[in-house]
């Protein structure tokens, strides 16, 4: 989203985070802008009897948390490495600077806050489905929209099927039985135990 090299002018700094390491975590105050040069983070909360939420997953070149510079609240949930990682962050005081003083910066700033919102409102509308073929149609159809694989079986889905379950409020059991009844219906195709949508 912001270029590497303007990042590290003013004044930010690469961290690398190993697999399972915890970046932020729930009710902390957000201090940093957060983008990832390589590797993957989710963005999760854990119920009170400790079932995993998955509210998002990044990868290489975004962001994550940045809008939460913008307002006086802490996490709503935790930020977590799912590989290892090298994250570039820049303390809140410079990343707003950097939002004032370019009108490029902030034009992409509310792209991407755009973008999340998007993502969040098809994610809400999902909940409000009891079919968990319906559910994981709209995810996968939602993941592959960003990319160029138009054709069936073009999009390998990036995620594991425990992730599928965490970002759908679906069971582990339940994923592994729709995807292969989607695939029975030559919805997906399976290879490798991979995904293809």
């Amino acid at each position: 989203m912001i270029t590497e090299s303007l990042l590290i002018s003013s004044g930010a700094e690469k961290r690398t985070y190993q697999e399972g390491d915890i970046i932020f975590r729930e009710e902390e105050t957000p201090a940093y802008y957060y983008q990832i040069e390589k590797g993957r983070v989710k963005l999760n909360n854990y119920t009170e009897n400790g079932k995993e939420f998955i509210q998002n997953i990044f990868s290489d070149g975004e962001s994550f948390g940045e809008s939460l510079l913008f307002v006086d609240r802490p996490y709503p949930m935790n930020a977590i490495a799912i590989e290892d990682s090298v994250i570039i962050r820049i303390s809140r005081q410079r990343f707003l600077d950097l939002i004032r003083n370019s009108p490029e910066i902030s034009l992409a700033v509310y792209k991407c806050m755009s973008e999340r919102m998007y993502y969040k409102y098809i994610m809400l509308y999902n909940l409000s489905y009891q079919n968990p073929v319906s559910k994981l149609k709209i995810l996968m159809d939602y993941l592959k929209s960003y990319h160029d694989h138009t054709k069936p079986y073009s999009f390998q889905i990036p995620l594991t099927r425990q992730q599928l379950a965490s970002l759908t409020g679906l069971r582990v059991e339940t994923v592994i039985r729709t995807i292969k009844q989607m695939e029975k219906d030559r919805m997906v195709k399976i290879e490798h135990r991979k995904i293809y949508y």
